[in-house]
This record gives C-alpha cells, sequence and structure tokens, in this order.
C-alpha cells in the first residue's frame, strides 16, 4: 500500500469558482483504490505555490507519490512542469512521453501536454493534464508502472527480470 498526495493545480479551483473534477478522477482511479490519499490540496497556477506544496510534501515523508492535475497546457499561466523541474532530484522523462504517445492515439491535442515526471528524495510526482478525460486516459498508460516505480525509489527492489515469457 502507497500513500498518495493529490495537488490540483487550478486558478479558478483555488478561488471555489471551479469544482475539482479532475482530483476527484484521480481519487475514484483503481489505483487509489489499493491505496491511500493522504494529502490532497487545490493551489493556484503559481511555481512558487506549486514548487513550495510539492517539496513540503514529498520531503515530510508521509507521502510515496504526488499526482498533480493541471498547469501542463501552453496557457500562459501553465506552470506546473516548471514548478516540479525546479524541486526534483531525477527527471523521469518516460512518464510524460508514454502519455503523450499512449492519448496521441485518442486525440491530436496530447502532442501539446508538457507533463513531467520526476523524484525527490523517495517520493515520485507526475505531472496529470487538467481535464478529467485526459486525467483517466493518462492514467490508463501509467499505473501499471507506478508500484514498481515507487519500489525501485524507495530502494524495495534492486533487481529488473522480465517475466520468463520474454527472456532470451
Amino acid at each position: 500500500m502507497f500513500n498518495l498526495g493529490i495537488l490540483t493545480i487550478s486558478d479558478k479551483g483555488w478561488q471555489g469558482q471551479r469544482y475539482d473534477k479532475s482530483g476527484k478522477v484521480i481519487k475514484d482511479s483503481p489505483f487509489v483504490l489499493d491505496n491511500r490519499v493522504v494529502k490532497y490540496e487545490v493551489v493556484p497556477d503559481e511555481v512558487d505555490i506549486i514548487a513550495s506544496k510539492l517539496s513540503q510534501w514529498a520531503d515530510e515523508g508521509d507521502v510515496d507519490i504526488i499526482l498533480t492535475t493541471g498547469g501542463t497546457g501552453l496557457g500562459p499561466r501553465d506552470v506546473t512542469p516548471e514548478a516540479t523541474l525546479s524541486i526534483v532530484d531525477k527527471v523521469v522523462p518516460g512518464f510524460g512521453e508514454v502519455m503523450r504517445a499512449g492519448t496521441l492515439k485518442v486525440t491530436p491535442l496530447a502532442i501539446l501536454s508538457r507533463a513531467v515526471a520526476g523524484v525527490r528524495g523517495k517520493c515520485l510526482i507526475i505531472n496529470l493534464p487538467g481535464s478529467p478525460k485526459a486525467v483517466r486516459e493518462c492514467l490508463e498508460v501509467i499505473l501499471p508502472v507506478i508500484p514498481h516505480a515507487i519500489e525501485i525509489i524507495k530502494g524495495e527492489v534492486t533487481e529488473h527480470t522480465l517475466p520468463d515469457t520474454e527472456r532470451d
């Protein structure tokens, strides 16, 4: 079981002008059903605020993974990737790459996502888009890998072997 933080980045959500549908999609996902949400917050699209919250949650040690939603597009207020990259120790480009590639099959708009992922200490941080539909589609692509990634980060897995059917 993993501890999860959900950070929604939305000026309107933070101001109470919009319900956080994307955060709810994450909370209702199969991954969360098997794990535990221990942190949840909505913050405005401000690099310093996002970076501070991500750092705080990761450094406290209570969270194994933080999923952000929102702020990954091309708009002038979309700054989640910049905030994330400013605080991670290691970038994990595969998550963003596979989310874009996987969801490109559904919509050509997937190429506009700037979502990134990385590790801070022993915490995995993954940016998801702000649209509930896009969150669902991205989670479907990455969920199978997340438990293994967290186990590696926590030092619980030191060797990586393929199933017998895929070995030489």
